[in-house]
């Protein structure tokens, strides 16, 4: 991805709804609840997959919107280690298609630096080349940013459709704190797109973050990382203590059950970084931590 296609410490924030959202005609988010937001992130796993026409889902308030200038490239290898611009990208990318992913993720503090581009961003996505030779996707997870955020961690989209990032600041996630992501392929439209959502498990029910109509099919690439940038020159200008990834789980179909991401059943490609950072597998590919070398 190309930070350098962000506005330079100019990011505008934009509501575009009083919600902050952007619905589609027949979207079924549209009659969901908005969410009240816990104090704290959840201290227990989720006990089944969100429904949209469930009783226990709501939908989640952005409180900003920040576009980019242009659409984030992907990069052009993330095996081994695309590293053009100070970019690390550590973590797992199936190599078939899935209809979704989950997993838990921890936060932590990186020393992302105050008014730069930098930022350290922890994260599950769902992508696929379009007909016509762009990539099309969608992500969730966490992220500290130079640029905006004062420091803190903080929920967030991207999507291409707007190609922009999109905040939750009313989830007051902080160092410690463990984050549970879904990302899963609704339904086809009539376009011949398909709904992607992105939920949050948070105060004991599904936040739906996003709802995105993506010229990508229903089996799309999955990707888990933890995606680091510096705007120094030098290839470290900040630390980034370890940021855990367990529970991974992947979505064979909509509907389906999910089932662990394992190296043995799963075809995937690895990244596991060099110094200054890197990876360290605890079971690939579905328990893992990224961030500082430990020497």
């Amino acid at each position: 991805m190309k930070l350098l296609a962000l506005p330079r410490l100019a990011l505008a924030a934009v509501l575009l709804l009083p919600t902050g959202w952007t619905l589609f005609s027949g979207d079924p988010a549209v009659a969901l609840p908005l969410c009240r937001a816990a104090a704290q992130a959840p201290t227990h796993a989720p006990t089944s997959a969100p429904d949209l026409s469930g009783h226990d889902v709501c939908r989640a308030r952005p409180t900003s919107i920040q576009p980019v200038r242009q659409a984030r490239p992907m990069p052009k290898s993330l095996a081994p280690a695309d590293t053009s611009g100070h970019y690390q990208h550590l973590g797992a990318t199936t190599m078939s298609g899935w209809a979704g992913v989950m997993g838990r993720i921890s936060v932590a503090d990186p020393g992302v630096r105050k008014d730069t581009l930098d930022f350290t961003a922890a994260r599950f996505m769902a992508r696929q080349e379009t007909a016509d030779g762009d990539t099309a996707w969608l992500e969730a997870g966490w992220a500290e940013t130079g640029w905006a955020g004062g420091g803190r961690q903080r929920i967030y989209t991207y999507d291409t459709n707007r190609n922009a990032w999109t905040f939750f600041d009313d989830y007051a996630i902080k160092p410690g704190d463990r984050i549970w992501i879904y990302l899963q392929a609704e339904s086809a439209t009539e376009q011949g797109d398909t709904t992607w959502l992105a939920w949050l498990w948070w105060g004991d029910q599904w936040h739906l973050l996003a709802s995105q109509n993506l010229p990508i099919s229903a089996a799309a690439t999955i990707e888990q990382y933890v995606e680091i940038y510096s705007a120094s020159n030098a290839p470290k200008s900040y630390t980034v203590p370890p940021v855990s990834f367990d529970n991974v789980q992947l979505l064979p179909t909509p509907g389906a059950p999910t089932q662990f991401w394992r190296e043995d059943d799963v075809t995937s490609t690895a990244n596991q970084g060099s110094a200054p950072y890197c990876v360290t597998w605890l079971t690939r590919f579905d328990t893992w931590n990224a961030g500082d070398c430990i020497s």
